[in-house]
């Protein structure tokens, strides 16, 4: 699918069969998991290269960013929620020249949708006259921190309620088995958080280095405007990425402290069978004893014989038993 906007009109969805007059007029195509066919129009139309899924995938610096003959193709992970609310990364390339933004991506936004749709209100700062590459490009960038940056605060005020359940369920007197389950549906949890927080930090970090590498390679055609948004856009990634790390040290406590409160509790599962073993030494060692069929046992022919030995037996279960409890250990 293609999508066009112009500076004039408001943003126009294209399906199947591409008009060369729009795409010419558009200051702003997303290409959304575009085919061959569709590439290849928007190559013919603009002029400019349209990058494949493969190469906007790439990891290294210098396939991510790179400039020639004055138009900048970029890429970064892009991350985003499916329709059954697993957190999916994709790759997200964009060709910014003066004039045009292309914007070549492999799964749905709500931010790009969101933008497209207000793409025409008042107060966008898109106009009739030199709306260019750049400010689409700019207002994505920002849509798309300002949406980052409600994940994180949401994330964060997760990550602080289970913290607090985490505690207060462990320090209650509730069963073994409640416990238990709890715990390892918050390891689960944490889990999750851990994933979502360290693909945001890798489209955080993305970001960040388009951010600089566009205020350094397009310094000479920057409006003052732009390059006081790009300014911005880099100052609230910074303070993103370190929210980011904090919330990575946050799951890493909470990580070690669920960990923590399993050992306990398999450490007081095998307390108990430790001192039920030692308790069960000395009444095996008297029944063994006293099982022995030796002809001459004095204890054989007493009287109270028999209820002397269960009562030797009970004294030699009760006397470890209290000394465990008044030692702590029970």
């Amino acid at each position: 699918m293609l999508r066009a906007a112009s500076g004039l009109s408001p943003a126009t969805t294209i399906d199947g069969t591409t008009h060369a007059a729009a795409l010419g007029d558009a200051v702003w195509i997303d290409l959304i998991d575009p085919t061959e066919t569709e590439r290849a129009e928007v190559e013919r139309v603009t002029g400019l290269r349209v990058p494949a899924a493969a190469e906007i995938a790439e990891i290294e610096s210098s396939s991510r960013l790179v400039e020639r003959d004055g138009v900048m193709t970029l890429s970064t992970p892009m991350v985003s929620r499916a329709a059954d609310g697993a957190v999916r990364v994709s790759p997200l390339g964009f060709v910014v020249s003066r004039d045009r933004l292309l914007t070549l991506r492999y799964g749905g936004s709500r931010v790009f949708d969101n933008f497209a749709a207000d793409w025409r209100r008042a107060d966008h700062p898109a106009d009739a006259a030199g709306c260019g590459g750049m400010q689409p490009f700019l207002g994505l960038m920002e849509a798309m921190v300002d949406r980052l940056a409600d994940v994180l605060e949401k994330t964060g005020a997760d990550l602080e309620t289970l913290s607090g359940r985490v505690f207060a369920v462990s320090a209650s007197d509730s069963s073994g088995r409640r416990r238990d389950a709890f715990l390892r549906g918050a390891l689960t949890e944490v889990g999750r958080t851990g994933t979502l927080i360290s693909h945001v930090r890798d489209g955080l970090l993305g970001l960040v280095r388009i951010v600089r590498f566009v205020r350094e390679t397009a310094a000479a055609w920057l409006r003052e405007t732009e390059t006081s948004r790009l300014k911005v856009l880099d100052s609230d990634l910074a303070s993103l990425n370190d929210y980011d790390t904090q919330l990575t040290n946050k799951v890493q406590f909470l990580l070690d402290a669920i960990m923590g409160f399993i050992s306990i509790e398999q450490n007081n599962i095998f307390k108990v069978l430790t001192v039920v073993s030692i308790v069960g030494i000395p009444p095996t060692f008297i029944a063994s004893l006293y099982g022995m069929n030796f002809k001459d046992m004095p204890e054989l022919g007493w009287p109270y014989g028999y209820y002397y030995a269960l009562t030797l037996i009970a004294v030699s279960i009760l006397v470890p038993v209290v000394w465990f409890r008044r030692k702590g250990w029970l």
